[in-house]
């Protein structure tokens, strides 16, 4: 069913349908062997619950696979109170402590890496670092750090560092840069008619200032003026992300089954990993719609292996820290 060597991972990260595993689904997590997992409110409802989801998951694929989610605070943030912490939009969140918003978005990530590591999961789409522009569609403009490249790097580094210490791997997206998109990527396709020196010059800096990150996100658009595709599907596009941005981390799509990107979703998922995607991002289908997209993504090459194994490496222990205190101390600074 599946191409290649059942031994090898497959060169996809999946969703569990529901709250835990039916038999089904862990037979085909078993066969498919995605190199790791993502969830989302569905999967979610107790602490002792999503322990026993990712201990599921683990336990279908026989490893330690990563388990992800979108934990950006904001809108973005799939584990809410009263459980777990609200958190004000990113960029609010910046905004708000001024000169003091690197320690703090610092403490945040660090903060969200501890709940979510006592939750069993190690892995978190952050940092996004897009350059908002006045133009940035509404659906990302406020989950953004800022509108210039060097703040917005120094923010995605920040959260970076937060949730690294947290012993949680970061995801940098939407690598090469959605701040231009005008339009929403989960509904539509974005073009962005701009010229490459600006782009370099803006919106791929802060993904080249962190291109050591373990791993990346691609952005579903179209940059009009360097190639006709969208980046998730370009070759073009791809190999500026490695040559010219330096991106050497893990590369996963964004999710395959946005509007954004037309087509049947085996042709797609072949498309990316053709374009020079290391894994196939998947989300919110079918088991049968899983079943075509593993089959079509196949298995890691050897250089995705390097990238992966590269990514598991810098997942670490967590350095001990009173989460009490730094609780404490992101209050005084968002209020001081």
């Amino acid at each position: 069913m599946y191409p290649g060597d059942h031994a090898v991972i497959g060169a996809t990260i999946l969703d569990p349908l529901g709250l835990r595993l039916s038999t089904e689904e862990k037979a085909f997590f078993r066969d498919a062997n995605p190199f790791g997992f993502i969830l989302f409110a569905r999967n979610l409802d107790s602490a002792d619950q999503i322990r026993a989801l990712c201990a599921d998951l683990r336990e279908a694929v026989g490893r330690d696979a990563p388990i992800t989610i979108d934990q950006e605070g904001g809108r973005v943030q799939r584990l809410r109170a009263p459980n777990w912490t609200e958190w004000l939009p990113p960029l609010d969140h910046v905004t708000t402590a001024g000169e003091n918003a690197e320690e703090a978005m610092y403490l945040r990530y660090r903060i969200i890496a501890d709940e979510l590591r006592a939750l069993g999961i190690d892995s978190n789409c952050a940092p996004l670092v897009d350059v908002a522009h006045t133009v940035t569609h509404p659906f990302l403009q406020n989950r953004c750090y800022g509108m210039d490249p060097d703040t917005v790097s120094r923010m995605g580094r920040a959260v970076a560092n937060g949730l690294l210490d947290g012993g949680v791997l970061p995801v940098l997206k939407h690598i090469p840069g959605h701040g231009r998109a005008v339009a929403d990527s989960h509904l539509e396709l974005p073009r962005v008619d701009v010229d490459h020196a600006e782009l370099t010059a803006i919106d791929f800096a802060p993904f080249k200032a962190l291109n050591d990150l373990p791993l990346g996100m691609t952005a579903h658009l179209v940059y009009d003026r360097i190639d006709p595709r969208p980046a998730t599907i370009s070759p073009v596009m791809m190999r500026l992300i490695r040559d010219e941005i330096g991106f050497d981390g893990l590369i996963m799509t964004d999710d395959i089954s946005m509007k954004a990107l037309s087509g049947d979703l085996a042709s797609l998922s072949a498309a990316s990993r053709a374009a020079g995607c290391d894994v196939v991002l998947h989300c919110n289908g079918s088991l049968d719609e899983k079943r075509k997209v593993g089959e079509a993504a196949g298995r890691l090459d050897a250089d995705g292996q390097r990238r992966a194994d590269a990514a598991i490496a810098a997942r670490k222990q967590p350095d001990p820290v009173d989460i009490r205190a730094l609780r404490a101390k992101l209050d005084a600074l968002m209020n001081g």
